[in-house]
């Protein structure tokens, strides 16, 4: 059992090596790293492993093949790039004080890494009948997932049921919905000019940008919706009328209505200045994810599991993005948060629960088991 005290030293052993490999969001040695490490403890656990190349970093797939229960497989979101630079151990050190264990990205979300490959490793040292599991570990899932969006679409596309390895909410309870998340980068071309000889021949591309936001203000009013501008960068030098400008911003949806309405006005905008010129580029995108019966039900069959081991459960939406919102957003039947409990996410006192990894695990294993019961043409229908 994980939740034995050898088990739980295992765990607690692979949480640490996963800590102690630093891997930021883009840092391709440092992802490498860590890939290597995981690709090989997934190999020990039973799965096949296989990569999707990218430059900034490798999505890692791996699969159980299914024993004894036919259709489609089971598919596992999770991610192996953090929030925290290289270097953030030297002031946030791995540390492990009663249940509570500190690190940058245990919480967020190498600990859901350590309970799904403790639960495989059971199920395949046991030899329980389960569907094909699919477990795709993407490498840049802090950043709206630019590069792996497309490889879980195609994923989700043939799955039965989704669960989403981010961490739960507060006390453990799972994610059944998700904000849209979208990031947008608008850019303005000017034209430079010296500021004080000849300001008329220029256009200031950070004055039209200026305006520009407040157009972009102006659009998301009286709607349910969260901007944040995140960064402004433009210009060079006080004597010269900027040239270009970008500004980066961040937008959170509850209704794909609205977000369908504020993403077309982004995209129309025009200039208010004669020869300025406005682009707008998607950064990212994570469409809105609103509970919906296929998720209930798959929710309702995971509350089930965890009362026969005696553990609680509930579900709601949550504010936060992540990858299931684009298998949620696409019918496929998607439960988040299966992760360990602990709190900090993207915060200086980030820590998981050393009792939830072996709570999580326990959990895993029966699910694998446990999920066919969920109706594969609900599934195959989304």
């Amino acid at each position: 059992m994980s939740s034995s005290s050898s088990g739980l030293n295992a765990a607690l052993g692979a949480l640490r090596r996963y800590t102690l490999h630093e891997s930021p969001t883009g840092d391709r040695r440092a992802l490498a790293a860590l890939a290597d490490v995981l690709d090989a403890d997934a190999a020990r656990a039973g799965l096949h492993t296989a990569r999707e190349p990218h430059p900034g970093g490798d999505h890692l797939v791996w699969t159980l093949p299914a024993r004894g229960v036919p259709g489609g497989p089971v598919l596992l979101l999770t991610h192996y790039d953090t929030v925290w630079p290289v270097g953030t151990l030297s002031a946030m050190p791995w540390s492990v004080e009663g249940d509570t264990v500190r690190g940058p990205g245990v919480y967020d979300t190498k600990a859901g890494i350590v309970a799904l490959l403790t639960a495989v490793a059971r199920v395949v040292r046991e030899g329980a009948p389960h569907p094909e599991i699919r477990v795709l570990v993407v490498a840049d899932e802090e950043i709206g997932s630019p590069t792996a969006t497309g490889l879980v679409r195609a994923e989700a596309a043939r799955a039965r049921a989704v669960l989403g390895l981010e961490p739960p909410h507060p006390g453990g309870d799972l994610k059944t919905g998700r904000r849209g998340s979208t990031r947008v980068r608008v850019e303005v071309t000017g034209v430079e000019a010296h500021a004080a000889l000849d300001p008329d021949a220029g256009v200031n591309a950070i004055d039209e940008l200026v305006d520009q936001l407040v157009r972009v203000r102006a659009l998301v009013a009286g709607r349910p919706v969260l901007l944040n501008t995140g960064t402004i960068t433009g210009g060079g030098r006080t004597n010269v009328v900027a040239g270009a400008a970008h500004a980066d911003l961040g937008l959170r949806f509850t209704d794909p209505g609205n977000e369908e309405v504020v993403l077309a006005g982004l995209g129309s905008l025009r200039p208010v200045r004669e020869r300025a010129r406005i682009a707008t580029r998607l950064l990212s995108h994570r469409p809105t994810w609103q509970p919906d019966e296929a998720g209930t039900h798959l929710l309702d069959r995971i509350v089930a599991v965890a009362a026969d081991l005696g553990q609680r459960l509930a579900g709601r939406p949550a504010d936060g993005a992540a990858d299931t919102n684009t298998t949620g957003a696409l019918g496929r039947p998607t439960v988040d948060g299966l992760a360990p409990p602990g709190g900090g996410a993207h915060a200086r006192h980030e820590w998981v629960s050393a009792a939830g990894l072996g709570a999580r695990a326990d959990l895993l294993a029966a699910l694998f088991a446990g999920l066919p019961s969920v109706d594969a043409s609900q599934a195959e229908g989304g």
